[in-house]
């Protein structure tokens, strides 16, 4: 498996048969600048979404037209993705289970919000969620935005994630500390990768402390369009 920053709360999965992209935001993402785009994107198999907040949108019907690839996302917002042009994937929902070629994809819970513009005005896009991918002998706990949350503890307990993608930049999301307590407290990581953190200035700029409160575990600082193989 190939876990690829491309910055932000943006990640590119090479994982089986398949190359995910999840929220992709490719242009005007500071820490997408300099970078090869073409291969960020290239041979992308789904684009899957978390919620609509305009850092994990703006991109979607762009790189899905030109990948090709089918966009999925929570039902609402999927339905508005595909009636701006972006590629029909799966409007499912959470508790819902799909498969990719040989990896299996499952919607669970967050706590955030969630919401696009339409027509100058903010516009309700369905609850904000995360993804378990499940391939190559892993299983991976994709938080998307949330701060922590009691359904951490049955998607811990349940799914049994070794490796944890979680947002943990603070201001929106819950920053490194709280990111530490809720790996400790609900999940049995062997790896853990923080996201949404280090694009601006009110986020956090190191997860030194998500490391020192997760001793034992592999805490990777990711670098942009840099692969962690595990």
């Amino acid at each position: 498996m190939k876990i690829i920053w491309l910055g932000h709360g943006s990640f590119r999965i090479e994982i089986e048969d398949q190359v995910l992209l999840i929220d992709p935001w490719i242009n005007g993402n500071p820490m997408m600048e300099g970078q090869d785009i073409e291969a960020a994107l290239a041979g992308t198999t789904q684009i899957l979404v978390t919620h609509g907040h305009f850092d994990h949108t703006q991109d979607i019907v762009e790189v899905s037209e030109r990948t090709g690839a089918p966009v999925t996302a929570i039902y609402e917002l999927a339905q508005h993705l595909f009636g701006l042009g972006a590629k029909e994937g799966h409007a499912f929902n959470k508790g819902g289970t799909l498969s990719f070629g040989d990896v299996q994809v499952n919607m669970v819970p967050a706590s955030h919000s969630s919401s696009m513009a339409v027509e100058g005005r903010g516009a309700y896009m369905g609850a904000e969620i995360g993804y378990i991918l499940r391939g190559e002998g892993h299983c991976l706990y994709m938080s998307g935005d949330t701060t922590v949350m009691a359904d951490m503890e049955w998607i811990g307990e349940y799914y049994q994630p070794d490796i944890g993608i979680l947002s943990a930049g603070g201001y929106y999301t819950m920053d490194m500390e709280l990111a530490a307590y809720a790996a400790e407290k609900y999940f049995n990581f062997k790896t853990v990768i923080p996201g949404h953190y280090r694009t601006f200035p009110a986020l956090e700029q190191s997860a030194a402390a998500l490391a020192a409160g997760l001793p034992g575990v592999d805490v990777i600082e990711p670098q942009v369009m840099q692969a962690i193989e595990i």
